[in-house]
C-alpha cells in the first residue's frame, strides 16, 4: 500500500495471491497428492513473493504510463506488451527448474546415480508442486486479470470523479432530490 498509495492497487495483488493459492490447491488435485501443512505452506509463501512482485512490476509500469499521459487502455495495453517477456520468462524459468523435483527426481552427481522417488525428493516434491502449479496458474492471471482490473478501476474513478463534479455544480441527479427549505 506504501508503494502505490493505492488501496484499491493492493487489493488486486492480494487478489492475485489468493487466486493463485487456488492454483496451487489444483495442482494438488491434478497430481493427487496431499497437502503437507510445512513445505505446501512455504510453497505457497514462496508463490506469493513472485505472484506479489511481478504484479507489483506490472502496476507500477502502468502507473508509470499513466502519468505520462496515456488514456487507461493504452497504458494497459503497453503494460502488458512491455511486462509479458518478463513475467513469462520468471514463470518459465521457476516451472523448469522445479520440475524435477515435482517428479521427485534425486541426482546423486558424487555416485552418478539418477533416482526416481528418494527420500529427499519426496521431501521437497509438496513445495515443488505448490510453486510449479501456483505459478502455471498465476501467469495468465498475472498478464490478463491484472491489466484488466486496472483498466475497470481507472474506468471507475472517472466515473465517479464526473460524478462527484457535476453534483458539486448542481447539475447531477442529487439537485432534484434534495429537500425543499
Amino acid at each position: 500500500m506504501l508503494e502505490f498509495n493505492s488501496l484499491s492497487q493492493t487489493v488486486v495483488i492480494l487478489t492475485a495471491v489468493l487466486f493463485s493459492t487456488g492454483g496451487v490447491l489444483l495442482g494438488y488435485l491434478a497430481t493427487q497428492r496431499p497437502f503437507g501443512l510445512v513445505m505446501g505452506g512455504i510453497g505457497v509463501i514462496t508463490l506469493a513473493g513472485i505472484v506479489v512482485n511481478n504484479n507489483i512490476v506490472l502496476i507500477d509500469t502502468y502507473n508509470v504510463l499513466r502519468r505520462q499521459g496515456l488514456a487507461p487502455l493504452e497504458a494497459t495495453l503497453r503494460t502488458c506488451v512491455q511486462r509479458a517477456r518478463p513475467v513469462l520468462l520468471t514463470k518459465i524459468t521457476i516451472i523448469l527448474a522445479l520440475l524435477p523435483l515435482v517428479f521427485a527426481v534425486n541426482i546423486d552427481l558424487v555416485g552418478r546415480e539418477v533416482t526416481v522417488g528418494g527420500s529427499s525428493a519426496q521431501w521437497w516434491a509438496q513445495l515443488a508442486t505448490a510453486v510449479v502449479a501456483g505459478a502455471a496458474f498465476a501467469t495468465p492471471l498475472t498478464l490478463l486479470f491484472t491489466p484488466a482490473i486496472l483498466l475497470l478501476q481507472s474506468q471507475a474513478g472517472e466515473r465517479w470523479r464526473r460524478w462527484r463534479e457535476l453534483n458539486k455544480s448542481g447539475a447531477g441527479w442529487l439537485r432534484d432530490r434534495r429537500p425543499a427549505g
